[in-house]
């Protein structure tokens, strides 16, 4: 007759002794030392709690006994379970008599259902199949969450489709922010979740992501435009006088329609200059953001600006010039003659107050995106670059704008005045 061998099954105080101490990362021959038993045993045990061999489990510091704490509130949303909560459900279940899962649950602030889940995928199923209670150990149960969790492959980031990795780099190479490559593809598929991506995701894949790898695949030099690391303060310089041509032409007397965006016609403008004589001329549209922008003939006297601002304006229909917001700048001393041709009124913003001016100094911004400050406006820098500058600003969508383009904006614009 065969006698077969029984392996001796451990007191569970000694098993749960074994968990904290395989969590703790100790030495697996001094575990097997400190509580009499044999390695084999301990290296089982480590294997069912998913510890690879030849490596510590030591995870975090862990608490050694239950602090009696009022229950915390029911978190209004889902949360993992603590090694603390573990705690206090291997203490319910060893409690005499013990308690119920829902009394365990009501204690920890989860659904019962999380407490038998817990128990129901960590319990110790072949070490006492006579106990009308599940044995669970806090030790042994955080260690094989913990493994399970760190066997889990990282999940697949929707960069890694190669059609919106094409279309983010698109429109990145296209100077698009990634907020704004994010809202024209909620725009544009709406009804495509797969298609749609955060511009967190952008960002992180710009610089975290694989040392910045979607950043190497650009086309253009710099991933995005701004370089700012805080918000400049406002000046308190007091305001300069000796102005006679910003006599009933400032903002204070601006229409008010002009300042909420409502009504289109309302326009802001600026020069962006070089070291020379040299620079740009631009207005933008304060309901559109659209922008006209044209290259001075190295001359910024008043009457060559005024001059180009007037054939701005007559570019476009007359229907949709009211009114030109200006700082107090020399250049616009002649504003008259822009009044006088195209009667679109000027005003002046008061002195040291770009904000008074935000779709301008914003969009001024992204011009010295492409023509940093010290470059020189000379004969290298043509008017069909300036031009396609101002095409490509005009097709970029804008999250102000729900994600569409002002081009786009100013085309309903015109089809709302034509009705």
């Amino acid at each position: 007759m065969t006698t077969h061998y029984r392996r001796p099954r451990l007191p569970f105080h000694v098993l749960d002794e074994l968990f904290w101490l395989l969590l703790e990362g100790r030495p697996r021959s001094a575990i097997a030392d400190h509580l009499g038993i044999n390695l084999n045993t301990v290296t089982r045990w480590a294997r069912r709690l998913g510890l690879p061999k030849g490596r510590t489990g030591r995870i975090l510091s862990m608490p050694t006994t239950i602090v009696a704490a009022p229950a915390p509130p029911r978190p209004p949303a889902y949360r993992h379970l603590t090694i603390a909560d573990r705690m206090t459900i291997q203490a319910g279940l060893q409690s005499d008599p013990p308690l119920s899962m829902r009394t365990i649950a009501t204690q920890l602030g989860v659904a019962p259902s999380t407490v038998s889940r817990e128990i129901r995928r960590n319990r110790i199923i072949e070490y006492d199949k006579s106990s009308p209670h599940p044995v669970y150990s806090a030790a042994g149960a955080h260690g094989r969450t913990y493994a399970r969790q760190a066997r889990k492959k990282h999940r697949r980031t929707r960069l890694e489709d190669p059609w919106l990795r094409a279309h983010v780099i698109n429109g990145l190479n296209d100077k698009c922010s990634p907020e704004q490559v994010a809202g024209r593809l909620r725009r544009d598929y709406p009804d495509r979740k797969d298609l749609h991506v955060s511009h967190e995701t952008v960002y992180q894949a710009l610089y975290v992501q694989g040392r910045g790898s979607l950043r190497h695949e650009l086309a253009v030099v710099k991933a995005l435009r701004s370089g700012q690391t805080g918000r400049k303060p406002q000046s308190k310089l007091p305001r300069r006088s000796n102005r006679p041509w910003l006599d009933g032409a400032l903002l204070t007397d601006r229409p008010s329609q002009a300042a909420d965006r409502t009504v289109p016609g309302h326009w802001e403008g600026d020069l962006v200059v070089d070291s020379h004589a040299g620079g740009l001329v631009t207005v933008f549209e304060r309901r559109s953001r659209f922008s006209l922008i044209r290259k001075l003939p190295n001359n910024r006297e008043s009457v060559t600006v005024t001059g180009l601002v007037q054939d701005m304006i007559a570019s476009l229909p007359e229907a949709l010039f009211s009114t030109l917001t200006w700082d107090q700048g020399q250049e616009m001393a002649e504003h008259l003659r822009i009044t006088v041709a195209t009667d679109c009124q000027v005003y002046f913003c008061d002195p040291h107050s770009p904000w008074q001016r935000p779709t301008n100094e914003n969009s001024n911004g992204l011009i010295r995106d492409y023509y940093p400050k010290g470059t020189v406006f000379d004969e290298s820098i043509t008017d069909d670059q300036i031009q396609s500058m101002q095409d490509q600003l005009n097709r970029r969508p804008r999250k102000v704008l729900g994600f569409a383009t002002p081009a786009e904006v100013l085309a309903d614009l015109l089809h709302e005045q034509v009705a």
